[in-house]
Formats: C-alpha cells, sequence, structure tokens
C-alpha cells in the first residue's frame, strides 16, 4: 500500500533501525519504546489486521513469532522473559494498519499494561 508507513519501511523510503531481516519479515526498533527493548516485527507482505490473515498467511505468521524468539535470544531477554503484543482493529489499539508484533522485555512487565 503506497501510504503504509511499515511498507515504505520494508522498502526503505522511510529508515528505521533494522534487527533483523529475511525474505518474509522485518523486525526494527519502536521509535517510541514502552520498555528498555521494544521492538516490532511486521511481515513484509501487507496485512492490514489479524483479522484480514487467510490460511495463505500462515507461514508468515508464524515467522513473526519465531523471528521474535530469535531475537529474544540474541538480545540476551529470552530467559528472564518478554512480552509479545498485536493489536487488531482500533477497540484493540490498533494504530497503524499492517500487522505487526511488538516485543517487550527488559523490565518486570504489569498485567494488565498501563
Amino acid at each position: 500500500m503506497s501510504d503504509c508507513i511499515f511498507c515504505k519501511i520494508v522498502d526503505g523510503t522511510i529508515p528505521a533501525t533494522k534487527l533483523y531481516e529475511d525474505e518474509f519479515v522485518l523486525a526494527f526498533k519502536d521509535l517510541y519504546p514502552a520498555a528498555p527493548h521494544h521492538f516490532l516485527v511486521i511481515p513484509k507482505k501487507h496485512i492490514s489486521t489479524v483479522s484480514d490473515l487467510s490460511d495463505d498467511d500462515a507461514l508468515v505468521f508464524g515467522k513473526l513469532a519465531l523471528s521474535a524468539a530469535k531475537l529474544a535470544k540474541e538480545h540476551g531477554f529470552a530467559q528472564a522473559g518478554y512480552r509479545l503484543v498485536m493489536n487488531c482493529n482500533s477497540d484493540g489499539g490498533q494504530t497503524v494498519y499492517h500487522i505487526h508484533m511488538h516485543v517487550l522485555a527488559g523490565r518486570q512487565l504489569s498485567w494488565p499494561p498501563g
């Protein structure tokens, strides 16, 4: 999508601090971190919301979680723990309509968040 900020990060027209990239996903640091470690993992394919996923997207959806786990290990917080968050639509807190997984770590994370 031409107006999607995450698609522009994927195609390189908007810079980001990339942490990982393969043929399916891209991970980069969040501009407004809510924890000492906070990054996003996104599919390179534009999918607006989790509700828009199809059976054909099962592989890429799995790659989001696998990439998050790989980065948690590489950055040294897998053992201590981390949170994975995906928001869907406005009531779910989604503000960018390109699915993305938040990975948060580096401090005790409370529930409910706040």
